[in-house]
């Protein structure tokens, strides 16, 4: 059997989950929601259709320890939910930033996990950043209401190209200056 390693990064508990390092037991979920075009169409990273593999790639880059990217599942089990609601990474940038992004399960859109999620990391701020940006794409209003609800400002508009949809997609940027 492989030993699963799990980095040393901080979890953060909020109301209702817990954020912790991603394991390798996360592929099954991870896959079966990265499988969603409803889901890969709101990222920039997420190939739809999902060819093999792909999930096991998506988890096994925070398992290594490069010391720029890292991810946090979003896990309501202690609190009766799911094991896996969704994802929020941190990559970080020079100066002390870095970059927010974060998708949840579609089941579980509208229900305030996201903003649940992206709040606690940003006031954990594990990474010690002084500013963290974000951006999403226009046509999701939602996710741009999670980061203007966790304090966000508006920075501009820009694009960014998404594998699912095989095409650039005008974003909003935002940034948040935590330190």
């Amino acid at each position: 059997m492989k030993q699963e390693t799990i980095l040393a990064q901080a979890v953060i508990e909020s109301a209702r989950m817990i954020l912790r390092p991603l394991r390798t037991s996360d592929v099954g979920l991870v896959e079966h929601y990265h499988a969603e075009k409803r889901l890969a169409e709101m990222t920039t990273t997420i190939p739809h259709p999902l060819p093999p593999g792909a999930a096991e790639q998506f988890v096994g880059k925070f398992l290594r320890a490069d010391g720029v990217q890292f991810a946090w599942a979003m896990d309501a089990s202690a609190f009766g939910g799911a094991e896996l609601l969704g994802v929020i990474t941190l990559d970080q940038m020079d100066r002390n930033q870095s970059e927010i992004g974060y998708w949840v399960a579609p089941g579980m859109w509208n229900t305030g996990f996201a903003s649940e999620a992206v709040n606690a990391l940003v006031d954990a701020n594990p990474l010690d950043n002084c500013t963290i940006f974000g951006s999403v794409f226009q046509d999701n209003p939602g996710s741009a209401r999670v980061l203007t609800n966790a304090g966000f400002d508006y920075l501009g508009d820009a694009e960014a190209f998404s594998v699912a949809r095989n095409a650039k997609v005008a974003t909003w940027t935002y940034l948040k200056r935590v330190s």
